[in-house]
């Protein structure tokens, strides 16, 4: 313990350095080589190549802006000093060469041989999927076509709600509550005021009872039924049983349904097209693997691998009977 210890006060003193020393973006622009030392202690260094070879675990969208934040450069350099000084410490303690250490080393080497390969089998399928992108926007185009009432966006309706949570009252007790609170907003009192103090929803406290637009999909049932009734901007619903007690609803807003153009959906069309490319490109390369005839099972060796439990006897023990 003494020895992390020692080795997480390093590296928050190097860390520190590191921030003085390295301005946001300088890890971006320098132009230096790969071997070129970002921070270091006294166990371990983090070079540029580390740095790198770190960020291509993170997904492809997500590396482009990750150095646009300081303090997500800072934290990886962070864990990778720290990673790495422990495992300097665990070689020279020889923990890499414990006879039961080998496997697992040899299994993770074996882990990424295979995930490389798999990224590689992914990053052919996606720039063949790219190279042919003319004719697969003519394809798009025509599934458009087809199938326009996939591409429609729904009724939406914005509304506020007051809710009498049966969990916490009686149905009786809710469905008064909801009654009494509407004559209060049928006489002028603020809705959103009353959601504020009396609902029973948490989020009441911070939106008022405000619901953004949706669709009926997204909502209760009986919740969705009830608000896309309401007809006029600041109708306000009887009280409405839904599955989490009795409401008030309160209309805000409606958007009619709308056809999507072609324009707005191309991408989305090419985006899924591509995925199902790659995963089909995947499997494919994959199923020479998994359906190779020359395939052997040591079938004696896996079935010694396997515990037979006699239920039976698993249940006098799970009772506390001791075995004869």
């Amino acid at each position: 313990m003494k020895r992390i210890s020692c080795v997480l006060r390093t590296l928050i003193e190097t860390l520190t350095l590191a921030v003085v020393l390295l301005a946001p973006g300088a890890l971006a622009q320098s132009g230096r080589g790969s071997d070129e030392v970002l921070v270091e202690n006294s166990f371990a260094k983090v070079t540029r190549g580390d740095y790198e070879a770190e960020l291509l675990r993170l997904p492809p969208d997500l590396r482009g802006g990750f150095a646009n934040n300081g303090k997500r450069v800072y934290d990886l350099l962070t864990r990778l000093l720290l990673t790495k000084s422990l495992a300097a410490q665990a070689r020279a303690a020889g923990i890499d060469k414990a006879p039961e250490v080998q496997p697992r080393l040899a299994l993770e080497v074996d882990r990424l041989h295979a995930g490389l390969q798999i990224a590689r089998i992914e990053e052919e399928a996606g720039r063949a999927f790219d190279s042919r992108r003319p004719q697969l926007e003519a394809r798009a185009r025509e599934l458009y076509l087809a199938n326009r009432d996939r591409y429609r966006v729904p009724e939406q309706v914005a509304a506020s709600h007051i809710l009498f949570d049966t969990k916490k009252h009686t149905p009786e007790e809710a469905l008064k509550l909801a009654q009494e609170t509407r004559a209060k907003i049928l006489a002028g009192a603020d809705f959103n005021a009353l959601a504020k103090q009396v609902s029973d929803d948490p989020s009441a406290q911070r939106n008022g009872g405000h619901i953004d637009y949706f669709d009926k999909t997204q909502m209760d049932p009986a919740f969705a039924e009830a608000a896309f009734a309401l007809k006029n901007v600041d109708d306000v619903s009887e009280p409405v049983r839904s599955t989490f007690g009795y409401h008030l609803i309160r209309l805000e807003g409606r958007h009619p349904a709308t056809a999507r153009t072609f324009d707005q959906v191309k991408e989305s069309i090419l985006a899924a097209d591509r995925a199902r490319f790659i995963d089909e490109q995947r499997d494919a390369a994959l199923a020479p693997v998994k359906n190779d005839p020359a395939t052997k099972v040591n079938q004696a060796a896996v079935d010694a691998l396997i515990i037979t439990i006699d239920p039976e006897k698993a249940s006098k023990a799970s009772a506390g009977e001791k075995p004869k």
